[in-house]
């Protein structure tokens, strides 16, 4: 016979959770959006951002790179001449929409440059392509950008040329740059504060910053586990990563931000070979991890308790996803008891396809267990507080009413004069590059035209100064020469 021990012991591997019984349902057909040119670019992003006012999509383009941006309730198929957000001259990498302006969206691209849009109410009814701000400071292509989660007005956004730059965008300029990585930065990751940035790099190393110091806390450099993806656990003082172990399969590690030398633990996933992308809710305390190439999604409850990482379950899906967009909380159907949304990207097909996570509830009320307060929409600090150093949690709203409350804030661009950009002493802009391979050769040979002008001016003048030596010396030896003093200079 067992006793009541043993049964406790036992036990935390089936405990009791209120989502172990979450589900995905997929949006009807005539709510999903259609004939969309979804990029086919191989760079491992999402090519989404959501909002509860847009979608806005990544789209394959010729001649620059675009992004098309929709109503988020203008279902069904969007006509093939829509109009896009055209600006950039290179493939556009990362879109991200601003936390505190529903209609401000940042967009960076392999032209080199961070653009910030403002997007109408209502949508596009022609194509954009003058920005409010055009950023550069990278000297070579920009793949990733993420707004702070508690400040107005400031981004991170990640070159190729290895550096992270902090650009406070009520002044249009770089403010702080990050130099530690020594490779492509992969991914870029916030506490709940935004006081420290988790980044993953292709030197293989896990690094937490402090990012207006640009100093390095914690790093890890853990050969059993290849980091792709991190994602900061809320307040949970934790740190989720998604990788390859050393037989290629797919892996998920635990650790803890503060002593990075050894995972909590590690979870082999599968042996398919696709990117996992690792998403966290806080307020759920779900993990999900969908794979690129893959229809699947899983998810985990996470605690700080063993063991940690809780399996709940699949939603399954025969259609490949390229990425996937996320509805932020205060966009969600509390109605329905949908606790996460997100936007899947169907390539072959030109389809996105609404997922919704769903708690299977009876009750019709609010179910508050469900839906603690949440990040909202106005910014805790402003950009010269958090630059002084201060810290602030977001401020909390709650679902119960539904999102009705009008944001006040407006964004303002600066009025930019051209001159440099000093970051710890280096001039970023003094010499902005050519963003694209036809401009690098238009200016390589205006620089040749112009290098053969001056030696010829140069060749001119030499001659010139030789011609009037030697009149001042037939002046000097010629006894008969007088001088009128008149236009006509000197006569014999």
């Amino acid at each position: 016979m067992t006793t009541p021990s043993t049964h406790m012991s036992w036990r935390p591997t089936y405990r009791s959770s209120k989502f172990r019984n979450v589900y995905g349902k997929v949006a009807n057909r005539e709510h999903c959006f259609e004939g969309i040119p979804i990029t086919k670019n191989v760079h491992d992003n999402h090519f989404c951002a959501v909002n509860n006012k847009f979608l806005a999509i990544v789209t394959e383009s010729a001649g620059g790179g675009s992004f098309v941006v929709i109503p988020v309730t203008q279902f069904g198929r969007i006509d093939p001449h829509y109009p896009k957000v055209c600006g950039h001259h290179g493939n556009v990498l990362d879109i991200k929409w601003n936390p505190f302006h529903d209609n401000i969206i940042a967009s960076c691209s392999e032209d080199s440059s961070v653009r910030i849009w403002e997007v109408p109410d209502g949508g596009l009814r022609r194509n954009l392509t003058e920005s409010v701000l055009e950023l550069y400071g990278h000297s070579r292509r920009v793949g990733l950008i993420e707004w702070h989660p508690t400040t107005s007005g400031i981004l991170f956004s990640a070159g190729y040329d290895y550096k992270i730059l902090i650009w406070n965008l009520e002044i249009g300029e770089p403010v702080k740059m990050i130099d530690c990585h020594t490779d492509v930065i992969l991914c870029m990751s916030f506490n709940t504060e935004g006081s420290l940035l988790a980044t993953s790099c292709k030197d293989k190393k896990l690094r937490v910053i402090e990012p207006r110091s640009g100093k390095v806390l914690q790093e890890a450099n853990f050969k059993n586990h290849k980091v792709n993806r991190v994602v900061f656990l809320g307040n949970m003082k934790r740190l989720l990563t998604t990788g390859v172990s050393r037989w290629n399969t797919r892996q998920i590690a635990l650790w803890d931000q503060e002593d990075l030398s050894m995972p909590i633990i590690e979870e082999e996933i599968d042996g398919l070979s696709g990117l996992l992308f690792p998403f966290y809710d806080a307020d759920t305390h779900m993990l999900y991890l969908a794979g690129k190439g893959d229809g699947n999604i899983r998810y985990y409850e996470i605690t700080l308790e063993k063991p940690y990482l809780q399996y709940l379950m699949e939603f399954r899906s025969p259609a490949p996803q390229k990425g996937l967009g996320v509805m932020p909380k205060h966009g969600l159907d509390v109605g329905a008891c949908e606790v996460f949304r997100f936007y899947k990207l169907v390539t072959l097909k030109g389809l996105i396809e609404p997922i919704s996570m769903i708690v299977p509830r009876r009750s019709e009320t609010y179910q508050e267990d469900i839906y603690p307060m949440t990040p909202g929409t106005e910014p805790a600090l402003s950009a010269d507080e958090w630059l002084s150093g201060i810290n602030r949690g977001p401020v909390l709203m709650s679902l119960k009413e539904g999102y009705n409350r009008p944001n006040k804030l407006v964004f303002k661009a600066p009025v930019k004069e051209k001159k440099g950009g000093v970051v710890n002493g280096i001039d970023l802009l003094e010499n902005v590059p050519p963003r694209t391979e036809n401009e690098l050769l238009q200016m390589f040979f205006r620089q040749q035209e112009e290098l053969r002008r001056l030696k010829d001016e140069l060749t001119q003048k030499d001659i010139k100064i030789r011609q009037l030596e030697l009149e001042l010396n037939n002046i000097r030896n010629s006894p008969n020469i007088i001088y009128r003093g008149n236009s006509n200079g000197f006569l014999g």
